[in-house]
């Protein structure tokens, strides 16, 4: 058999210890981890700028459409506004007593036996109720039986649309003045009514035909 010799025994032997060296190892794998973390970095870094570019494309933008939105901001608010005043005025509209249909019905009450000398008229801005005086002078066989007739009837035409109706004398006195009716002479009388009502819905007594005004019976020359 043969021998064989190796001289670089101990060469060899520490070449392996050197590629075994702990510390070399962790060197190594330090450098890798320093690599990795290197790269993640970058990605992070990269990351970020992105998003800061696309936050400056935004800002840009949002730059460009921000006088749009506060103009229709501003005229939201004006129409609200708007909307809020017509509502108030609707309310005050739609809660405010006309007299012109009052006096239409006063006006197809009185005979022309009947004559109005007055008519004075307020609405009550705390109960919301109308009052109205009326004064004038009635003539007849029956003087206070005209100013009477003059009275239903006004307690008829208004109860038709509004409630809570009363029409009472606040006078009723007989006048010395005859004045000539149908070739007779009639006695007159001066009355005064007091009218008040509610004329915020209609009354009880509204039918589904509204009465008839009372025709007068005796007329002035």
């Amino acid at each position: 058999m043969a021998l064989h010799l190796n001289l670089l025994h101990e060469e060899i032997l520490q070449q392996r210890q050197r590629q075994r060296d702990p510390l070399k190892l962790g060197l190594i794998v330090m450098g890798a981890f320093g690599a990795l973390m290197f790269f993640y970095y970058m990605w992070n870094a990269y990351q970020t700028l992105e998003i800061k570019s696309q936050l400056s494309a935004t800002q840009r933008e949002w730059a460009k459409v921000e006088p749009k939105v506060t103009a229709v901001q501003k005229r939201a608010t004006e129409l609200t506004a708007i909307i809020s005043t017509t509502k108030v005025l609707d309310g005050i509209i739609e809660s405010r007593f006309y007299w012109a249909p009052f006096l239409e019905k006063l006006a197809r009450c009185v005979a022309p036996n009947v004559q109005l000398t007055s008519v004075e008229g307020t609405v009550s801005e705390e109960s919301k109720s109308v009052n109205v005086v009326i004064e004038g002078v009635a003539a007849g066989r029956e003087a206070r039986g005209a100013a009477e007739e003059l009275r239903q009837l006004l307690t008829e035409q208004i109860g038709q649309d509004h409630k809570d109706v009363k029409v009472d004398f606040k006078s009723l006195e007989d006048l010395d003045t005859v004045v000539n009716i149908g070739g007779a002479n009639m006695p007159t009388a001066r009355y005064a009514l007091v009218v008040s009502f509610d004329p915020s819905a209609a009354g009880a007594s509204a039918a589904a035909s509204p009465a008839p005004a009372r025709k007068p019976k005796e007329k002035p020359e």
